[in-house]
């Protein structure tokens, strides 16, 4: 593997502000981003990305090749799911199995921010509409876990209050303002986004900036939480992004997605959400034990993804686009 990508890729600051919030919860200090700053700064990266997004979708327009990769996004949201419980279930109980599932069958956000930063700053280019699969990506997990929990528990059908299930799937915080922001951008375009290109753009690596700077505050106070998972969860947390990645990178192929589209594609097939299925997975399984579910992706595959993961499938397509 080129180790040069790996090393462009720490080197970017938002990464090394990652790194910096990790160093400052292993040597005892007292940094600490005020509570209410982490999520104004995830909804401001939701809102640019989406309003971005949405702008370049009208200007593309609806092809063939949106298309098969909307459809392949959501897929692959309904598929990682089911393959990745019954690994799972080899170790652990359906509720726990589930909950993780449904994880990894959702998305992060904010690894695709950063693969996207990566992207920019290699001069690699990548469509807007990517965005759109990141909105189509994030819900279906939560409905597939949910089923499979229904399926499959010991105690017979559960009731779930599935008006509840639906609307925390569809209208939770993070899925509304990106498809709110992206329908925005489609309806305004080039006008709306020289409007808000200052705002939408100026301040976008700074945000981000300060957002993985906190991310790597949390996430190193996470990792205490990996004890209770044991070596087949960290080896999960690692092994299965790589191998959805690949999956995603053979359906990027066969659909004739460009390089830049994907290594997104690829990213959103890796990643795992750590905000709202762990929030959804909390309200409808109670029995799942959120420090599994949670550690396993923000502890583990998020770092292992904005660190290694995004050069390591870039490199992937470097080979495999020969």
């Amino acid at each position: 593997m080129d180790i040069s990508l790996i090393v462009s890729n720490i080197l970017n600051p938002p990464i090394l502000f990652f790194f910096l919030g990790m160093t400052a919860v292993f040597v005892k200090s007292d940094l600490e981003i005020p509570a209410p700053m982490p999520k104004l700064f995830s909804l401001y990266l939701l809102f640019a990305i989406g309003f971005k997004g949405g702008v370049e979708l009208i200007k593309s327009g609806i092809t063939q090749e949106v298309v098969l990769t909307l459809v392949a996004a959501m897929m692959m949201a309904c598929l990682v799911p089911i393959y990745t419980f019954f690994i799972l279930r080899l170790k652990l109980d359906t509720y726990d199995a589930a909950a993780i599932a449904a994880t990894y069958g959702s998305i992060s956000a904010v690894t695709f921010i950063t693969a996207s930063a990566f992207l920019t700053e290699l001069g690699i280019t990548f469509d807007g509409y990517m965005v759109a699969a990141l909105a189509l990506m994030e819900s279906p997990a939560i409905i597939v876990g949910l089923i499979l929990v229904n399926i499959f528990t010991n105690d017979g059908k559960r009731d779930f209050s599935w008006p509840e299930v639906l609307q925390e799937a569809f209208l939770n915080s993070s899925v509304f303002l990106l498809v709110g922001s992206l329908l925005i951008g489609v309806l305004t375009g080039e006008r709306g986004w020289h409007v808000l290109e200052p705002f939408t753009q100026g301040l976008f690596y700074g945000v981000l900036t300060f957002f993985l700077l906190d991310m790597g505050l949390v996430a190193a106070r996470r990792i205490k939480d990996l004890q209770k998972t044991g070596v087949f969860l960290i080896l999960f947390a690692i092994l299965i992004p790589i191998l959805n990645a690949g999956i995603g990178l053979v359906i990027a192929k066969l659909i004739g997605m460009p390089r830049g589209d994907s290594l997104l594609f690829a990213v959103l097939c890796a990643s795992a959400s750590y905000i709202a299925v762990p929030a959804a997975m909390r309200m409808t399984v109670p029995e799942a034990n959120p420090s599994l579910y949670v550690s396993t992706a923000l502890a583990v595959t998020f770092p292992f993804n904005i660190i290694v993961g995004i050069p390591l499938y870039l490199y992937g397509i470097n080979l495999f686009w020969r």
